[in-house]
């Protein structure tokens, strides 16, 4: 998938997606070993992209697999068709159950979830298993085996390997603590908020009619924002978007008023905004 550290820094690049030198590389021996890749961060520092921009890269399919509390086997790894089945049984009233048996479990009746999808492809895969810490700690252990020998068991019809390993990349924002099973399968890596020269050149990547002296006003700006004890500190999604409304509203410099009339765009929280507005001091940046 990727020959170098470089190669895979120059490819990510191309799609818009500025790596680290940590990610990177964690990338490339993810890909090189074969191995699963599990990033934690705060949410909005390019954990989901990544993988995204991973398969943009490699002309993979993207398989995503987005965990919630309460997902289970039969959203995540396959079910059987079951209207289909009692039509099938309906149709076969003359039949044994023995024949009608072997019959309804076959491969006409298998709705395969991301799981089983992702292992039974031929072609390239990414499988992205969005924010695993929202689900249930049984999830953790329905993805053991299908991270440790990249294989699903379907009792009626055997075990599935995959003939070509998808690559893996988990995410979690760190709303609860990962069993150490599941680490242990894979190559860790933390995103977090980036430094403000990074920052600063996603933001022009992303938004490059902004003026570059605006767009290292906007990434200090932020940064002070997430010095700040706030209930949820702005993401470089934000930036971005805080940078996009900054060009919609023509404004080629930050004053009190810009930036009080905008703060919506940056913090998501009442309380977050009156305290940005009273401790926010633009000249001291």
């Amino acid at each position: 998938m990727f020959s170098s550290v470089d190669d895979v820094s120059a490819r990510l690049a191309v799609t818009g997606y500025l790596a680290s030198p940590a990610v990177a590389t964690t990338a490339f021996l993810a890909a090189r070993l074969g191995k699963p890749l599990l990033v934690e961060g705060p949410a909005g520092v390019g954990k989901t992209e990544l993988a995204k921009a991973v398969a943009e890269v490699a002309g993979a399919r993207l398989v995503r697999l987005q965990c919630y509390e309460g997902v289970d086997e039969s959203r995540a790894l396959y079910e059987w068709n079951h209207a289909k089945q009692l039509l099938r049984i309906s149709a076969g009233r003359d039949e044994s159950w023995d024949e009608t048996r072997t019959d309804i479990f076959g491969e006409e009746f298998l709705l395969p979830r991301p799981l089983l999808t992702a292992i039974r492809g031929d072609e390239p895969t990414v499988l992205l298993i969005d924010e695993i810490d929202k689900a249930d700690v049984e999830m953790e252990g329905l993805l053991l085996e299908v991270l440790s020998d990249f294989q699903v068991t379907v009792p009626e019809l055997g075990t599935i390997t995959a003939t070509r390993r998808p690559f893996v990349v988990l995410t979690s924002n760190a709303g609860r603590e990962l069993s150490e099973a599941l680490r242990r399968r894979c190559l860790f890596l933390h995103i977090d908020f980036p430094e403000e020269e990074l920052e600063r050149r996603i933001v022009r990547l992303k938004v490059p009619d902004l003026d570059e002296a605006l767009a290292a006003s906007v990434v200090r700006v932020v940064g002070a924002l997430r010095a700040m004890d706030l209930r949820k500190a702005p993401s470089v999604a934000e930036t971005v978007d805080w940078a996009r409304t900054l060009l919609a509203l023509g404004a080629g410099a930050l004053d009190e008023t810009v930036v009080r009339d905008t703060l919506g765009v940056l913090l998501k929280h009442q309380e977050d905004v009156r305290k940005a507005a009273a401790k926010l001091d633009l000249a001291a940046l």
